[in-house]
């Protein structure tokens, strides 16, 4: 009885208050900084070995995540988490799905030196970098030259700038009624009457808060969540929400990649998050709504390399 209570005072609430904004269509970024980072986020000099790069799990052009549930990085090793997607990573209050990292900048070099991932260290990699081209590029931009923190800024930069505007959704935000169809209009008031607004909301429809994972139907395993950044027991399960955002081409879906398809989440979210069993013709009307949030490529993927 507290359960569906608990649903419907969330649902009345919520579905009260639009609490989603459009992307914002003049978005600053410095532009010359970003283009270098481009060009890092490309090339497999950042990893210890020579043959990966950010793109081969953040594949750009496309969902900026993995197709796979689990990305590979050197000599074969798997990471613990599904990759989310680096496309409107700005617009997330944190980094990765435990919060550790407070902003782009702190994101950047992670994955570069994880040894599950690219597996460089700092040293290796300015080395590296010195020893190449990107010495006078980064010269050019920085007086200090290369170092930590200027790699750091110019990936960063290239992050910002992986913005994706004018969704449908966005148009229809915008005053455009006939940006969706009566379906996709169904399914965003069904969205709204569930819920599923009090977590995904704001300009990344996610990406502003914590939430536990499994509030009404504990999961069977987890990754640990914020309990690893903040050791607090509380925290156990507790994960950033995810951006809706180009959810369409995001899959697999879920920390652990176990979800394929759009229909099989809405049922998975409906279940474990808020206590309702079983599919219905409404999720279909959510899938249709979930597919307006397809977004324009970046325009700084569009310029020649």
């Amino acid at each position: 009885m507290f359960k569906m209570f608990l649903i419907l005072f969330i649902s009345l609430n919520i579905y009260a208050k639009d609490e989603i904004t459009p992307i914002p269509l003049n978005i600053f970024y410095e532009k010359d900084k970003a283009s270098l980072g481009k060009k890092l986020f490309f090339d497999t000099i950042l990893s210890q070995d020579g043959t990966l790069a950010c793109v081969t799990c953040h594949q750009l052009p496309g969902s900026g995540a993995d197709t796979q549930s689990f990305s590979v990085g050197i000599n074969g090793t798997k990471t613990s988490v599904n990759t989310p997607t680096v496309l409107n990573a700005r617009f997330n209050f944190s980094q990765f799905w435990d919060g550790r990292a407070k902003n782009l900048h702190e994101q950047a070099l992670a994955p570069v030196i994880n040894p599950m991932e690219l597996g460089s260290s700092i040293e290796e990699l300015i080395a590296k970098l010195n020893a190449s081209s990107y010495k006078k590029e980064f010269k050019k931009l920085f007086e200090e030259g290369i170092t930590k923190d200027t790699i750091s800024s110019v990936i960063a930069e290239f992050e910002k700038a992986l913005t994706t505007p004018h969704s449908r959704f966005d148009k229809y935000l915008r005053g455009d009624s006939k940006a969706l169809n009566e379906q996709e209009k169904r399914g965003y008031t069904r969205f709204k009457e569930l819920g599923c607004i009090s977590c995904h909301n704001g300009v990344n429809i996610g990406g502003n808060m914590y939430q536990k994972f499994g509030i009404m139907l504990p999961y069977e395993e987890v990754i640990g969540g914020r309990v690893h950044v903040t050791g607090r027991e509380r925290d156990r399960d507790v994960l950033k929400v995810p951006t809706l955002r180009n959810i369409a081409l995001t899959a697999p879906y879920l920390h652990d990649g176990s979800l394929n398809t759009l229909l099989e989440i809405i049922a998975d979210m409906k279940e474990h998050q808020l206590g309702i069993v079983g599919a219905d013709a409404q999720d279909r009307d959510i899938e249709a709504f979930l597919k307006t949030l397809t977004g324009e490529t970046p325009a700084i993927l569009e310029e020649v390399k």
